[in-house]
């Protein structure tokens, strides 16, 4: 898949052992970022997965989710780290491998009862998209599907977020390596 050939592969970062995916060479280039947004536009654009609003991760999340926004004519909402939105917060905290990260979304961005599409860029151990997840229900919403560019399934989020009860979509894979 051209998608997949687009991202560059860093080893030993951010420590020895780990492959780095990186997707910026993938939305530098015209065609490679057009993929992307297209064939995530023809997934949701007539398909069963009903939602209200795009929600992105920071940070990479903003750029697949704010283009999608505009394919799909649906609302954006950032989930950001902590102090970076400016009126009154919900805030998650969770499990990282090594201690502990917060992200937060504004308390009105979601209302209870919509439905919400939650995007970014990696899926690899799944705990920022869980975080999430688990503000969007703080508010009342429901996310109906969570959609990635690169899912890393040896890592295990894919797995983990299925256990949840979350639908998972991701555009290409990086197995082992």
């Amino acid at each position: 898949m051209p998608i997949k050939s687009k991202i560059r592969t860093i080893p030993d970062h951010p420590k020895k052992g780990i492959m780095f995916r990186d997707i910026t060479t993938l939305i530098k280039d015209p065609v490679g970022f057009r993929l992307v947004i297209d064939n995530l536009t023809q997934r949701y654009i007539n398909s069963k997965v009903d939602f209200d609003l795009i929600v992105g991760i920071e940070a990479r999340g903003f750029i697949i989710g704010g283009a999608l926004s505009y394919t799909l004519g649906k609302g954006f909402v950032p989930i950001r780290k902590v102090g970076k939105l400016p009126a009154a917060v919900e805030r998650h905290e969770y499990e990282l491998e090594y201690g502990t990260d917060t992200v937060e979304i504004h308390k009105d961005a979601i209302a209870k009862g919509m439905k919400v599409l939650v995007v970014d860029d990696l899926l690899a151990t799944g705990g920022t998209a869980a975080a999430a997840a688990a503000l969007i229900e703080k508010l009342g919403g429901e996310v109906t599907e969570m959609a990635f560019i690169v899912n890393l399934p040896d890592v295990g989020g894919e797995k983990k977020l299925k256990d949840r009860g979350y639908k998972v979509y991701c555009l290409t894979e990086f197995e082992g390596d």
